[in-house]
């Protein structure tokens, strides 16, 4: 079983939840920039967490070349599948030979296809994400042909409600190493500050535009290279905050004003460019609260999926179900 990229945008990687374990080889965790979608994606089909292609603001043509199931997870895309409308945030039946067409965002910034069984692309460090910064696998590109590993389920039709993280807003952040070097006055106006995500943005990082006067250490913004993670919001020499995603370096000698919790990450990469973000101090007992209440979230997903009511008229092959007990088709002659 096979996917055939018929054509795609500039930014689709085949991703999953990421390499751990190489940080002191200079190898950061890399994965999906919005790791709820994966878990999205895994819930709606009905398997754990495995792989999906990340779309960054555009999507592609895909074929298959034997039925599969797939689902549409993260910023909401336009699809249908050979011209006719498809729901986002729900698991999807794909005939062989059908065309799945993914355009673009219609908000935020990274849409998700995952696909029943998942891609079988090579596992390096005991992942199959490519981590382009490392250079572990490479863009999806027109011509591709990915395989797919054996499903070993049947449902479809799915969809699942999801509250949206695609318009920036609150981000909740823990000090970090050098936070204290930064005056209660600048930490006080940084909360303050209504920044706006920049255009400048990848899997690395995006940058937060202040509306005035950025942010600075009277002693300089140069400190000594030390380990880095994602979420840490770095200040560099023009004084805009950069915050640090999934593919980000290992090590780093900007400032640290403070780190954005694990799960308002998805916010982060998510927000489009001039969505409004704001950062709010909050302490390691609110961090780890709102953390544990993500993870049994997440956990919690796959008993929040429910069937998908489609509308008759998007069913072109209605005459073709058995609609009422005992009836073969609506079109058959007695």
């Amino acid at each position: 079983m096979s996917l055939t990229v018929l054509s795609c945008g500039p930014g689709v990687t085949v991703q999953d939840a990421g390499r751990t374990g190489f940080l002191a080889q200079g190898l950061s965790r890399g994965g999906a920039v919005d790791r709820q979608a994966l878990e999205e994606g895994a819930a709606l089909l009905g398997q754990p967490v495995r792989t999906a292609l990340e779309m960054a603001g555009l999507g592609g043509r895909f074929s298959f070349d034997a039925p599969a199931r797939v689902a549409l997870t993260g910023a909401p895309m336009k699809a249908s599948l050979d011209g006719t409308p498809l729901r986002w945030q729900a698991s999807h039946r794909v005939p062989a030979g059908a065309v799945l067409d993914i355009g673009g965002v219609t908000a935020g910034c990274y849409g998700y296809l995952t696909v029943g069984g998942g891609f079988d692309v090579p596992e390096v460090l005991g992942a199959r994400g490519a981590h382009l910064a490392a250079g572990l696998g490479d863009l999806v590109k027109a011509g591709d042909v990915l395989g797919l590993l054996p499903d070993r389920d049947d449902e479809a039709g799915m969809v699942l409600d999801v509250v949206p993280r695609w318009q920036g807003g609150e981000i909740r952040i823990l000090p970090s190493l050098q936070t204290s070097l930064y005056a209660q006055s600048e930490r006080d106006r940084f909360c303050a500050t209504a920044f706006r995500r920049d255009a400048r943005g990848n899997r690395m990082g995006v940058r937060m535009a202040p509306p005035g006067e950025g942010f600075g250490l009277a002693a300089g913004q140069t400190i000594l290279s030390e380990v880095i993670t994602p979420g840490d919001i770095q200040i560099p020499g023009d004084g805009a905050p950069y915050v640090l995603l999934a593919e980000c370096q290992t090590t780093g000698g900007y400032p640290r004003i403070g780190t954005v919790i694990p799960c308002d990450l998805p916010k982060v990469a998510q927000a489009p460019a001039g969505a409004e973000v704001r950062f709010r101090f909050v302490t390691r007992e609110d961090a780890l609260a709102a953390q544990a209440g993500f993870v049994r979230d997440m956990k919690g997903l796959r008993g929040r999926v429910k069937p998908l009511v489609r509308d008759p008229a998007d069913v072109p092959e209605l005459l073709g179900y058995t609609l009422i007990s005992g009836v073969i088709s609506g079109s058959e002659e007695e």
